[in-house]
Order: structure tokens, then C-alpha cells, then sequence
């Protein structure tokens, strides 16, 4: 049996409905009843035929609950640790390190402990390394001492340091390092909110470089990676390296909404900080710090050659999964 963790999450969802397809029985861990709802239902809207929900077997534990854990690892074989949290919410620090490092300590243990066969542990290109004079990052790259990273990076640092001590300590592992994923489902959520906010007339254009991928590839890698005598390494996936207001343009044009078309300006930055500043005292997030202000600017590279060697794989290209993630997108909320 396959266990899979953040089930209801957006890799989580997409992984279950691609394995559902298969012949092995797959258990999926879930917190709370709404969400479980909430996956029944995006798995039932699939049309096709070959999707098994005999095949399904819902859990309910958290990662952080060790015994609810436990029961869940019965006769399982192999593990896709999706679940983790992301925020740049600097009050999130211990949440984040509870969650993706502890969370992620308590899964190799277990399945150290009930002899998983193989273990596949999805990270993020927020814990590799970096190159200078605009190299792109691959796998190698290390980590800058002297740089600050902020709490999101060291968690997922901190996480795959858990999945590689359990390499060594006998645990079959691959990792995946995915950047921003494109897919539908968490609308207020990861690039999900890039679709609601854009919807909704977001329009500032912002010049900021990232990686992107399709949740599909993402999917297809881990399960082909899971599949294959490859073990204990970490890869890559990422399609394109994209400007934030490229790809809300092209959010907006599948939508049929107006893009972006406000140039972002360090003052503009420095007054959202204010109010944002104004804001935390009230609750509200805090995500921009002076510190970050020169990240909205910035430009990165990255080197997927890795995995396109390793599995012959290729990548979709950005604009299709934009395309059928804003079709999705507009028939949930009737546009």
C-alpha cells in the first residue's frame, strides 16, 4: 500500500488522482473532514474512467501526532511526504520548524522503523543552494554562510536534512525540488492566489524572476522517480524561469480579465510594508520585511538537466498549465 501525506494539498490532490489510476491501494492521510470533503469532491469531478476510489483509504492524523501516524504506516510500502507548510510569515517560525522539520523527522523515523521500502519527500528550490554570477542553481549548488535565509528556507533546509540522515540510516529516499507549482485547486493558496488575485483585478506588475512548473510534471516526476531503481537524490522541477508579471499576463488573458499593468516601484513596496507593518499589530500577515525588498527584483536560473538525464523526462511548458489551471479556475467560480 502507498501512503501519501498532504493528500489535500495541491501536489497532494493531483498525486492521489494520478495513483487512483494504478492497481495499488493508496492510503491518504487527512486532518479535518472539510478538507477530506473538499478531495472527494475534486476526485469525483474527474471524468475519467479509469479513476479507482475503491482504491482509497482515508486516514486521519497529523504529522505531528505520532501515534495517529503510526496506525497509518500498517502495511505500507511506500511513502510521498507531500504535506509541509509554506508562509513567509515571520510568525510562523515555529510552526514552520514543527511542521516541516519535526513533521518531516517524525515520517523517516516511522518508516525507518516499519521498513518502508522507498520514500519520496517533496521539498522546494527554497532549500538548495545558489551560484554566483547568474549560474544556474542545480542540485551541487551550496548554501551561502553569510546569507540570511529566511524561516521558509530553513525549514525545508531543515526537512530534507531529516530525509538524507534516514538515507543513511538504511531508508530509500528520493527528493523533489519543485519551484512554484501551477495547478488548480488552494485558490488562496501558493500560485493558486496568483489566479484569485489576478481574477479579482490584481494590478501591479511585478518584475520578480521565479521558477514554475506544472503540478502535472511534478506528479509525473515523483511517480516515475518512485518507480525506478533510482535512489538518494534529489532533483530539479522546473519547466521555465518566468517574471511574476508574465505570468499574471497570462493568467489575465486566459481569463479574460484585465492584466496587470502598474509597474512596481520600490515606494510602492515601502508603503505596502507600512501598512503591512500597521496591519500585524491588528493580525494580519506580515510576508514583506525591509530586508526582502530586494527580492522582488531579482533574477534566477536554474539547471533541470538532472532529471530530463536521469528519466529521459520532459517538461510541459508553462503556458498550457496556465491555460488549464485558469479553465479550471473559471468553471468553479462561474466565470
Amino acid at each position: 500500500m502507498i501512503l501519501i501525506t498532504g493528500a489535500t494539498g495541491l501536489t497532494g490532490r493531483h498525486l492521489l488522482k494520478k495513483l487512483l489510476k494504478g492497481e495499488t491501494p493508496v492510503r491518504a492521510l487527512y486532518r479535518t473532514e472539510e478538507r477530506k470533503a473538499e478531495i472527494l469532491n475534486f476526485l469525483k469531478e474527474d471524468k475519467d474512467s479509469l479513476l479507482n476510489l475503491q482504491l482509497l483509504n482515508w486516514h486521519q492524523a497529523d504529522i505531528n501526532d505520532i501515534p495517529a501516524l503510526t496506525d497509518a504506516f500498517e502495511d505500507i510500502s511506500e511513502v510521498y511526504h507531500c504535506a509541509g507548510l509554506v508562509s513567509f510569515d515571520i510568525r510562523d517560525k515555529k510552526r514552520l520548524r514543527k511542521i516541516n522539520i519535526e513533521g518531516t523527522a517524525n515520517m523517516v523515523n516511522i518508516a525507518l522503523s516499519k521498513q518502508v521500502q522507498k520514500f519520496c519527500h517533496v521539498s522546494s528550490v527554497a532549500a538548495l543552494g545558489e551560484e554566483i554570477d547568474g549560474k544556474p542553481i542545480s542540485e551541487n549548488s551550496e548554501r551561502i554562510k553569510a546569507k540570511t535565509y529566511n524561516y521558509y528556507e530553513i525549514s525545508k533546509y531543515g526537512a530534507e536534512m531529516e530525509v538524507w540522515r534516514a538515507s543513511q540510516e538504511g531508508l530509500d529516499v528520493i527528493i523533489v525540488n519543485p519551484a512554484i507549482i501551477i495547478g488548480s485547486g488552494n485558490w488562496t493558496s501558493g500560485s493558486g492566489r496568483l489566479f484569485h488575485q489576478t481574477a479579482k483585478g490584481f494590478p501591479l506588475l511585478i518584475p520578480k524572476e521565479s521558477g514554475f512548473v506544472s503540478v502535472k510534471d511534478v506528479v509525473e516526476a515523483m511517480v516515475q522517480l518512485m518507480k525506478s531503481p533510482i535512489k538518494n537524490e534529489r532533483y530539479i522541477l522546473v519547466s521555465e524561469v518566468q517574471s511574476f508579471a508574465e505570468i499574471t499576463r497570462q493568467i489575465a488573458l486566459n481569463m479574460n480579465v484585465k492584466p496587470p499593468h502598474i509597474k512596481l516601484r520600490k515606494w510602492m513596496l515601502f508603503l505596502l510594508w507600512l501598512g503591512q507593518s500597521i496591519g500585524f499589530i491588528f493580525g494580519k500577515s506580515k510576508e514583506i520585511n525591509l530586508r526582502n525588498f530586494s527580492s522582488f527584483y531579482s533574477k534566477i536560473q536554474f539547471d533541470n538537466s538532472k532529471i530530463q538525464q536521469h528519466l529521459n523526462f520532459s517538461f510541459n511548458p508553462i503556458n498550457k498549465a496556465i491555460q488549464e489551471t485558469a479553465q479550471d479556475y473559471q468553471k468553479e467560480h462561474g466565470i
